[in-house]
């Protein structure tokens, strides 16, 4: 399964998955429930810059994670300035891209195998409902990794075609991305496959 994980020694990364991933997800709530207002959008980019700098992640990887899904950003703001006034578009942006900065936090620090772990153990109280915790922790964890993971698939397509010196075009992207989406969905199906999940 392909991982975006970062190997390193900060207090983020030696954290167990399962506490970082809950504190995380209460970090994003509390970000989901700020009013919209542009010191509501402050708070939120603040709150991703000292996630990344507090993780010992740095200012690069900051940035190559927010240059990753800058068409989420383009794409949510735009959708939300055809209904809401600008401070509420760019609040409800800011927010959005927090928590998907937040999420990438969380596959940058974390082996993919712990988190598959963490899930598995939370949900292992359900399992007296019927609820086979080892398939839905496999979900959850493919969930997670998805954004980053097409993120960084069209980053290739980009850089691929620039190679190439093909100009930038919808149509001369959107082929190329679908093609290997669809090779990655296919090898993560293999890969589920291969651990009884079909």
């Amino acid at each position: 399964m392909l991982t975006l994980y970062r190997p390193g020694s900060g207090w983020l990364h030696r954290a167990p998955a399962g506490p970082k991933a809950a504190g995380l997800l209460v970090i994003v709530l509390a970000v989901s429930f700020l009013p919209s207002t542009f010191w509501a959008a402050g708070v939120a980019a603040v709150i991703a810059v000292l996630g990344f700098l507090v993780a010992g992640l740095g200012w690069r990887e900051l940035g190559r994670q927010t240059v990753a899904v800058r068409w989420v950003i383009v794409i949510t703001l735009a959708g939300q300035l055809l209904f809401l006034d600008a401070e509420s578009a760019i609040a409800n942006t800011s927010r959005v891209v927090c928590a998907v900065l937040l999420a990438s936090l969380l596959v940058l620090t974390t082996r993919v195998s712990d988190l598959l772990d963490a899930f598995e153990r939370g949900l292992h109280p359900f399992a007296r409902f019927g609820l086979d915790p080892a398939r839905v922790a496999l979900v959850l964890a493919v969930a997670v990794n998805t954004i980053p993971v097409l993120a960084r698939l069209a980053a290739g397509v980009r850089e691929a075609q620039r190679a190439r010196g093909v100009r930038g075009s919808l149509k001369g992207f959107v082929i190329p991305f679908l093609v290997v989406s669809l090779k990655h969905a296919d090898d993560l199906g293999d890969a589920l496959t291969a651990r009884g999940v079909g």
